[in-house]
């Protein structure tokens, strides 16, 4: 029940935050502007919705810390966890406001991506470590820079990437309860009940659009959450299959604009019309198609994850095998589909 709390307080935050949120980016004139090449909307859309966001994580994590147990230990467990989704927020609005070049952004993602695993390191909280440091460090590190961009890449469709984050977070936050890892339960489904508020105002048509803002701060966030993540279940490949799960359509979606966009001679950050939304759209879906279809994909791999979890003896490794054949399946449809008009 205090779970549910604290997932209605975060929804009902970042929905009444969305608002005077969206009124200072119109003010401010921080608009997605369409654009024939890249956008899919016909009208400006303002940015900064993802700034809704993280206030009502940050606001909701903390208060719910001090309310039930302010120790030290525990705060600092918190802070460690929101702090480099912090900076990367911050980072993602400058882009937002300024529009940073890439290489500046990957530095800054690298940097806190080192610090955030030294730390999960040190303190010995990674969910499912492998043989030694130095592989848990190298790890980690690119799972937290690849996930940050992941989520950013993907944020490209009314809707979409908020959902999809929304549907990982709750498997997340099931397979956290199951374990008793109660921080990374509580984290999960704050970050749950945020991005649903926000998706009333997200989905299609989009209101107000989360930004690099949102995205960056989501992104880490979620790629910390899931390696604190304890399945506690073996094989250990078992386990460790499970993360990707979580995250599958995301990553799908990288992985198809990062693979065509290299065998078009693109480089993967130059902007365009060929991710899974994208494509769906040739396919003659609605946005709101799209996004729903997108929405059950991702559900289906955390349903997947989860058997794996709870029949890990019987039913894990035949569920991680169909989740690989699944998302391979999945790669090859959408590759199929032009990634141009």
């Amino acid at each position: 029940m205090q779970f549910v709390i604290l997932g209605v307080a975060a929804f009902a935050l970042a929905g009444l935050l969305t608002w005077p949120v969206r009124a200072l980016a119109i003010k401010l004139g921080a608009m997605d502007l369409p654009n024939m090449e890249r956008k899919t909307q016909k009208e400006p859309v303002p940015y900064l919705g993802g700034v809704a966001i993280a206030l009502s994580i940050i606001s909701i994590t903390y208060a719910a810390v001090l309310y039930s147990d302010n120790s030290q230990t525990t705060i600092s467990l918190v802070s460690f966890a929101i702090a480099p989704a912090i900076v990367l927020g911050a980072m993602g609005l400058l882009d937002d406001l300024r529009n940073l070049a890439p290489l500046p952004r990957l530095i800054v993602q690298t940097v806190v991506g080192v610090l955030a695993t030294l730390f999960l390191i040190s303190q010995d909280v990674i969910g499912s470590p492998l043989s030694n440091s130095a592989l848990n460090f190298l790890v980690c590190l690119i799972w937290i820079v690849a996930i940050c961009n992941s989520i950013n890449f993907f944020d490209n469709l009314d809707g979409g990437a908020a959902g999809s984050v929304a549907i990982s977070t709750l498997g997340i936050a099931l397979i956290a309860s199951n374990q008793g890892q109660e921080l990374v339960t509580a984290l999960s489904v704050v970050t749950c009940g945020a991005t649903v508020g926000f998706l009333m105002w997200n989905k299609s048509p989009a209101k107000i659009y989360m930004g690099d803002a949102g995205a960056l701060f989501l992104g880490v966030l979620v790629a910390v959450l899931t390696i604190r993540l304890n399945p506690g279940i073996t094989p250990k490949f078992n386990s460790l299959s499970i993360l990707p799960m979580l995250l599958a359509v995301p990553i799908l979606d990288t992985c198809i604009v990062v693979f065509s966009r290299i065998r078009r001679g693109i480089s993967p950050f130059t902007g365009g019309k060929d991710h899974l939304s994208h494509r769906l759209m040739r396919k003659g879906f609605t946005k709101r198609g799209s996004a729903y279809f997108l929405w059950s994909i991702q559900a289906s791999f955390v349903a997947i994850a989860f058997i794996v979890y709870s029949y890990s003896t019987t039913l894990g490794t035949p569920g991680v095998v169909l989740a690989g054949a699944y998302w391979l399946g999945a790669f090859v449809w959408f590759w199929r589909i032009p990634s141009s008009d």
